[in-house]
C-alpha cells in the first residue's frame, strides 16, 4: 500500500517544479491538479506495462503516456530501431532518406490518402488540417463537436473552451460547435452559416461507440454543403483497429490526423489526405498561391521515424489489436461484475469498450463528481494503479495485470461507498482534481 510517507521525493519535487515550469508539466493532463495528493509527482522509468516513481514505488500504468504508448514502455523492437538510427545522427540539412520509406509505409495503410506530412505533436497536425481546409474551400469557419475533449492548443480550438484568455473574439467567432450525438445540430450550422464552413473535424469514435453508418453520414453531410471532413485519429489510431477507425468503418475522410500510439510514445504525428488537398502545401504547382502548411525542423528526426516504422511492423507481424481488445474487454467486464455485485451501478459506470474503457464517478445525488473521482483515483493509486479515469490497453499489458487492476478496483469500492454515506471530505487527502478547461485557477 502506497502512503504519503512513501512519497518523500515526490513531495520535494512538487515543491520545486512549479517555480520552474508553468503548470509543473508540459501537458496540462499531467499536471498536479489532475491527480490526488497521493499520486507520484514524476516517473523515473517504465518497462512494459509498469512505471516507477522517484521513491521507487511501482505502478501499473493505466494510461500509457496519455494513450501514446501502444506496445509498452522501453519496448525492445522499437528501441532497437531507434538505437540503430542514433549512431548515424538524427537531423540533417536535407531530408533523411527514411522520410520516403516512412511515407510509403504509412500511406500503404490508408487507401484513398495519397500524401503525408510529418509533425511532432497533434496540435500542429490538426491546425495544419484546418488551414488546408480553409485554403481549399475558401471558407473561414471550422466546426467541431462541443462534447469532445481536445483538438489543439491553438486559438481555433482553445477559443471555444473556458480557457479562452488571450484569444481575440474575432478568432473565437470563426469556430462553431455542435452535438456529436445529433448530426441535425451540425446541419443546422451549415444552414445558419451558408457557404462559410470550411470543414468539420471530429474524433471518429468515442468509447461509447457510434451508430451504424454514422461516419459515412457525417462525411456525406459535409460534402453536401461543400465542406471537408477531417478525421482526428489521435486517440483512436492504432487502437480501435489497425490503423484506426479509417479501416474499421471503411470510410475515406478528406484529411486525417494521427499521433498518440503510432510511434509507441516517441514524438511523431502525421497529417494525411487526398492529393488534390494536400498538394496545396507543396511547391510543385508553380504559379499557384502557396499554403504554408507544416514547417518543422524536428518533424523528420530519424529516430521518431524509425520508432513509427518499427511500431507499424509489430502491428503487421503480431496480433496487437486482438490483444489490446482482449485486455480492454477483461478490464471493463471484470469491473462491471464488481459494480453489479456491490449494487453501485448508480454511482460508478464503465463504458463497455474493448479499446478504451472510461469510468464515470457520481456523488450521492447521482451527479458526475470530480471529488468522488479523485477519491477513487486515490484508492487505486494506493494499491499500485496509476489511474485517472480510463484504461488504455497496450501490447505489454498481461491478463495478470487485468487481475491486479480488478482486485484494486474491488478493494477501492468500500472506501467509495463509505464516502457516499459520510462525504468524500472525510476520506480524501488533499484537494479534488479540477477540470483542465476551467476559466479560473
Amino acid at each position: 500500500m502506497i502512503e504519503l510517507n512513501n512519497l518523500k521525493k515526490s513531495i520535494l519535487y512538487r515543491e520545486k517544479i512549479h517555480q520552474l515550469i508553468p503548470g509543473g508539466a508540459h501537458t496540462y493532463s499531467k499536471g498536479d491538479d489532475q491527480f490526488p495528493e497521493i499520486a507520484p509527482a514524476a516517473i523515473v522509468r517504465g518497462m512494459g506495462s509498469k512505471v516507477w516513481d522517484l521513491d521507487g514505488n511501482e505502478y501499473l500504468d493505466c494510461a500509457m503516456g496519455l494513450t501514446s504508448v501502444s506496445l509498452g514502455h522501453a519496448y525492445k523492437p522499437v528501441l532497437d530501431a531507434v538505437s540503430a538510427c542514433l549512431k548515424d545522427g538524427v537531423n540533417f540539412q536535407r531530408p533523411s532518406h527514411l522520410e520516403l520509406k516512412m511515407a510509403e509505409d504509412f500511406l500503404s495503410l490508408l487507401p484513398g490518402h495519397h500524401m503525408i506530412k510529418f509533425a511532432k505533436n497533434g496540435s500542429v497536425a490538426t491546425t495544419a488540417a484546418v488551414k488546408l481546409a480553409r485554403a481549399y474551400t475558401g471558407r473561414p469557419i471550422v466546426a467541431f463537436p462541443s462534447d469532445h475533449p481536445f483538438y489543439s492548443f491553438d486559438d481555433w480550438f482553445i477559443g471555444k473552451t473556458h480557457c479562452n484568455l488571450g484569444v481575440p473574439d474575432q478568432i473565437q467567432s470563426l469556430s462553431l460547435t455542435y452535438d456529436s450525438k445529433d448530426l441535425n445540430t451540425l446541419e443546422s450550422l451549415f444552414k445558419e452559416y451558408p457557404n462559410k464552413i470550411s470543414c468539420v473535424i471530429s474524433e471518429p469514435i468515442r468509447s461509447d461507440g457510434i451508430p451504424e453508418n454514422y461516419l459515412q453520414n457525417l462525411i456525406n453531410l459535409c460534402h453536401k454543403y461543400g465542406a471537408l471532413y477531417i478525421m482526428d485519429e489521435m486517440i483512436s489510431g492504432f487502437k480501435v483497429d489497425f490503423p484506426g477507425a479509417f479501416s474499421k468503418f471503411k470510410v475515406t475522410p478528406d484529411l486525417a490526423t494521427w499521433g498518440k500510439g503510432i510511434a509507441n510514445g516517441f514524438s511523431f504525428c502525421a497529417l494525411t489526405g487526398k492529393r488534390e488537398i494536400m498538394e496545396l502545401g507543396g511547391i510543385n504547382n508553380e504559379g499557384k498561391e502557396k499554403v504554408f502548411l507544416i514547417s518543422s525542423t524536428h518533424g523528420g528526426e530519424t529516430h521518431s521515424l524509425a520508432a513509427c516504422m518499427a511500431t507499424i511492423k509489430e502491428y503487421k507481424d503480431k496480433n496487437v489489436i486482438e490483444h489490446l481488445h482482449s485486455i480492454g474487454n477483461g478490464i471493463w467486464k471484470g469491473c462491471q461484475k464488481i459494480i453489479n455485485q456491490n449494487k453501485i451501478e448508480d454511482y460508478i459506470q464503465v463504458t463497455p469498450c474493448d479499446w478504451f474503457p472510461i469510468f464515470t464517478f457520481r456523488d450521492r445525488n447521482k451527479n458526475i463528481s470530480l471529488p468522488f473521482r479523485t477519491l477513487f483515483q486515490q484508492e487505486m493509486i494506493k494499491r499500485g494503479m496509476l489511474f485517472q479515469s480510463s484504461f488504455t490497453p497496450c501490447f505489454s499489458h498481461t491478463f495478470s495485470d487485468v487481475e491486479l487492476f480488478i482486485d484494486a478496483f474491488k478493494n477501492s469500492i468500500p472506501v467509495y461507498t463509505q464516502a457516499l454515506d459520510v462525504g468524500w471530505e472525510k476520506l480524501l487527502l488533499g484537494k479534488p482534481v479540477k477540470h483542465v478547461f476551467r476559466k479560473y485557477l
